[in-house]
């Protein structure tokens, strides 16, 4: 290995190599920190019992390596948890497109909510789900969208390093000012919710405004030479989502994966259509109708969740193909087959080595 993969955020949480690995998988999770990697935890869409029981099991099983969990906790959510007013609220033509999209791919209404349509996200889900991870073992929190001050410090009053996720200038003044340990600045180019600057615009600006405080690089990373680059910039690290998608530990269905498998970069989109927010995801039927001439505008956060969370979810459990999808990257183009997490992780070191003596060599 290298020696400036040891940066100091392999310093400061013990880890072995500076890379953060989120995932909405457990079992990801806990491959990446035991392959040497820091695994966080996507467990913004589970309720807090399960963020309870989550933590736990990760920490029982990693015994003392370096994990953590995500949470988003956007301002401006209703206050309760309560579906009745939120469907009370959403309007006609929204219900009618979904409707027609039911009718046009044969989606059932099988009367089961989906993954975004569990519950509202609101203050008050929010507060539980923070609860659940302060009284839990997890040594990081992140927080992927929104850094309110007085959450990040109960989180370090309650002994948590916290993670801010920022995408422009004005989230990490925010994020540091609310009293961050670490940022990490996603560049356009990521997967899921993202802004619209790209990696390379954005990091050197977090750097700099984030002092002594690390800054760990996300959007567009799969390659070891995408590590040696983000250290470069200033980074002290490098956080990847895309790629664990296609490890046998996220158990992808295998009809999305082939989806994945067969994309590039081109073929993902960012689209309001699921949350309401800017999330990047591939490009399907899904994305297609919502940007189709006559659609309606996507409703804002938690409303959108409401309107198409059971749909969503209908989607997956029938398989309805068309409208099959999954967040990701433009990172995508880089992965085309089924591996497993220490490969990642082992590539991601071995290239990542040779790119950084390839930069130390007198013939480059």
């Amino acid at each position: 290995m290298h020696p400036a993969l040891n940066t100091t955020v392999c310093e400061r949480f013990g880890a072995r190599l500076p890379i953060f690995g989120f995932s909405h998988s457990l079992d990801v999770v806990a491959a990446v920190s035991e392959a040497g990697g820091i695994g966080v935890w996507g467990a913004t869409r589970n309720t807090p019992e399960e963020i309870e029981a989550g933590l736990t099991g990760l920490a029982d099983r990693l015994q003392g390596r370096p994990f953590g969990v995500d949470l988003v906790l956007p301002q401006g959510m209703p206050e309760s948890d309560d579906r009745a007013v939120m469907e009370s609220v959403i309007p006609d033509e929204h219900r009618r497109f979904v409707k027609g999209l039911r009718d046009k791919y044969g989606v059932p209404d099988d009367g089961l909510p989906g993954v975004r349509s569990r519950f509202v996200r609101s203050e008050e889900m929010a507060a539980r789900q923070f609860a659940a991870v302060v009284e839990s073992p997890v040594p990081l929190l992140a927080m992927g969208v929104g850094s309110p001050a007085e959450k990040v410090t109960e989180a370090k009053e309650r002994g948590k390093t916290v993670i801010s996720l920022v995408g422009a200038p004005k989230h990490a003044e925010r994020a540091l000012a609310a009293g961050a340990d670490l940022l990490v600045a996603q560049g356009y180019e990521a997967g899921a919710h993202t802004g619209d600057i790209g990696t390379y615009a954005l990091v050197p600006q977090i750097v700099r405004l984030a002092g002594d405080v690390p800054v760990v690089v996300a959007g567009g990373v799969a390659t070891g030479e995408h590590i040696a680059a983000a250290l470069a910039l200033g980074g002290t690290g490098v956080w990847m989502g895309t790629a664990w998608l296609f490890t046998r530990e996220h158990g992808m269905d295998p009809i999305i994966r082939a989806k994945l498998e067969a994309a590039g970069s081109s073929d993902t989109v960012r689209s309001r259509a699921d949350s309401g927010k800017t999330l990047r995801q591939i490009k399907t039927a899904w994305t297609r109708e919502w940007e189709a001439d006559g659609a309606p505008t996507p409703l804002k956060m938690p409303h959108q969740d409401i309107l198409v969370g059971d749909f969503l979810g209908s989607v997956e459990r029938n398989k309805v193909e068309p409208l099959m999808k999954s967040e990701a990257g433009q990172s995508v183009a880089y992965f085309d087959q089924l591996t497993d997490v220490r490969s990642v992780i082992d590539g991601l070191e071995a290239s990542a080595t040779a790119a950084l003596n390839r930069l130390n060599s007198p013939h480059q």
